[in-house]
């Protein structure tokens, strides 16, 4: 009874990066996003084999109560002066077309207006039962690991055919921190990616220290003005003095789990009684074996 949530931003990239730009529609449009985001879901359908699945997508990148904590953040993918954010431009138009053969495929999405696609992952996490596999390229997700309720993250950083299966163990000798605090260590270590400074002057190291003594940000802070013989004094003191950034650190780092999901059916796609219309997608894009693929893994 597993739930497959696919984080289709990192997906649709890490497609169109690792599949060549020679991939091309008949007109000439680039498609290797879109062909390879065909392929590793056909492939993680057959690896997993879930009996729900949920495309999530970003309502918004940059959701706007994220943003008012702290102007800075993701602010460094904008386009020059704009709130758009900056992808490949060969990669922009082929997004149109895959949320519409998703669609045809009847593989559910969902994006909520003014979350992200990791809130809604989240959210999901928390309501559905398990086993959950959340299928990302981004290390964020770490915080969503439950063995007691089944959820696990494939982590597709080194590809599909060499994935990590993450659970508690893994991100604990990963980053040599209890594996349910993957959170409070990002809060003070940063991440540049989504332009979170962390606390000045604590690297990965002092971050892991802080995470194997301490539970909460509050702890930290309580533990640092009193001493905490696990606390070096120059430890303490960066603690202390990135109070302001702490107090926002945990809105900005955890996904919120209270998206309002609608109801909807998340059950594996059936076959319809008709495949034209995704055939006819599959010419026009010239898409090839990627959709036959997709329908074999589907078992229609």
């Amino acid at each position: 009874m597993t739930l497959m949530l696919l984080d289709s931003a990192s997906l649709w990239y890490r497609a169109y990066y690792g599949m060549p730009d020679t991939l091309l529609a008949p007109d000439g449009t680039p498609v290797n996003a879109i062909r390879g985001y065909l392929d590793m879901t056909a492939r993680l359908i057959g690896m997993y084999s879930p009996d729900r699945i949920v495309a999530c997508i970003e309502g918004d990148w940059r959701p706007s109560w994220r943003v008012d904590l702290f102007p800075a953040y993701k602010a460094n993918r904008l386009e020059d002066e704009s709130d758009v954010e900056e992808e490949p431009e060969t990669l922009t138009p082929q997004i149109p077309i895959l949320l519409d053969l998703l669609d045809a495929f009847g593989i559910p999405m969902l994006g909520v207006d003014d979350y992200e696609a990791d809130d809604v992952m989240a959210t999901f996490a928390v309501k559905e039962k398990g086993p959950i596999r959340v299928v990302t390229g981004d290390r964020d997700l770490f915080q969503l690991v439950d063995d007691k309720r089944d959820v696990k993250v494939v982590y597709l950083a080194r590809g599909i055919s060499q994935h990590d299966l993450v659970d508690i163990k893994w991100v604990a000798e990963k980053y040599g921190i209890p594996g349910e605090r993957y959170a409070l260590f990002a809060m003070f270590r940063g991440d540049p990616s989504d332009g979170l400074p962390g606390v000045k002057g604590i690297g990965e190291k002092g971050a892991a220290l802080i995470a194997n003594n301490f539970a909460t940000v509050e702890e930290a802070l309580k533990g640092a003005k009193a001493g905490h013989p696990s606390l070096t004094p120059n430890l303490a003191k960066k603690i202390i003095e990135g109070a302001d950034y702490l107090k926002i650190a945990p809105t900005l780092v955890h996904c919120a789990k209270d998206v309002a999901i609608p109801k909807m059916d998340i059950s594996m796609p059936k076959r319809p009684d008709d495949l034209s219309e995704i055939y006819a997608m599959q010419a026009e894009h010239g898409l090839g074996a990627s959709v036959d693929r997709l329908i074999s893994a589907l078992n229609w």
